[in-house]
């Protein structure tokens, strides 16, 4: 059998397009009932179909810890419609692998996450144009140095694409700062980190120090200054429309969850 950690790395690292795409050419199951509600329970908020509550790919019971999160996820399902397609259904998705997957390898993705925060797209800096610096300075420069403050360090600043490592003792501390996080939590971290390439704006985000738009925003800096200057194409727009609706779902569970 395959590590449940492997399968949920290997569905993090693909380009989520890839992913819908992969998703939208299985035989997508039939919408089989007329209601989904979120019904409260012992140990948090299951989602029922016509009083049968959904299930994880594991066998278990759905659970959402909290009525907000059972309202989105009920959304959700209701909103399919001739057929149920995990590709629009992401808090479902980040739920299922929280409960099969991260709960069961909890250390493993703490650890991933941190990954990023020693390599993270915030440290990377442009050298020009000069009005693309300032932008990069601008936005990304508040939270570096707030993380650094908050870990008790100071992040590397990189000009160009060379990696250096970033200081041990900070990515130490970054790490003992998930420990408590649940493992819906955690998995919603690490989908934000990836679409955003930024552990320090997943971390921002979860601290609450930045609200999404902002996280959003700052995270697609380079994108955007390259939008203003060649124009956008209608797949690239819908890549990041796609992206979008993933990261949103995330930050959803780091609020409410």
């Amino acid at each position: 059998m395959r590590d449940l950690l492997d399968v949920l790395h290997e569905e993090a690292a693909k380009d989520p397009e890839q992913r819908a795409r992969e998703l939208s050419r299985r035989e997508l199951p039939k919408r089989f009932y007329k209601e989904a509600t979120h019904v409260a329970v012992e140990d948090g908020f299951a989602i029922y179909l016509d009083g049968r509550p959904v299930k994880t790919p594991g066998k278990a019971t759905l659970l959402l810890p909290n009525e907000a999160l059972g309202v989105a996820v009920a959304k959700e399902w209701h909103a399919q419609e001739k057929e149920i397609n995990p590709a629009n259904m992401p808090l479902t998705r980040m739920a299922n692998s929280a409960q099969d997957a991260v709960s069961v390898r909890f250390e493993e993705v703490a650890d991933d996450i941190t990954k990023f925060a020693g390599n993270d797209a915030l440290c990377y800096r442009a050298d020009d144009p000069e009005s693309l610096v300032e932008t990069q300075r601008e936005l990304w420069d508040p939270v570096v140095d707030w993380a650094g403050e908050l870990l008790g360090g100071r992040f590397v600043l990189i000009e160009g694409i060379m990696h250096m490592p970033q200081p041990d003792d900070l990515l130490k501390a970054y790490r003992s700062r998930l420990d408590d996080e649940t493992p819906l939590r955690l998995a919603a971290l690490h989908t934000a980190t990836s679409l955003t390439g930024s552990a320090l704006l997943a971390l921002a985000l979860k601290e609450r120090r930045l609200d999404a738009d902002t996280v959003w925003k700052t995270a697609h800096v380079e994108e955007d200054f390259n939008i203003e200057r060649w124009g956008e194409d209608a797949e690239a727009a819908q890549l990041r429309a796609y992206k979008h609706m993933e990261f949103k779902a995330a930050a959803l569970i780091l609020l409410e969850g």
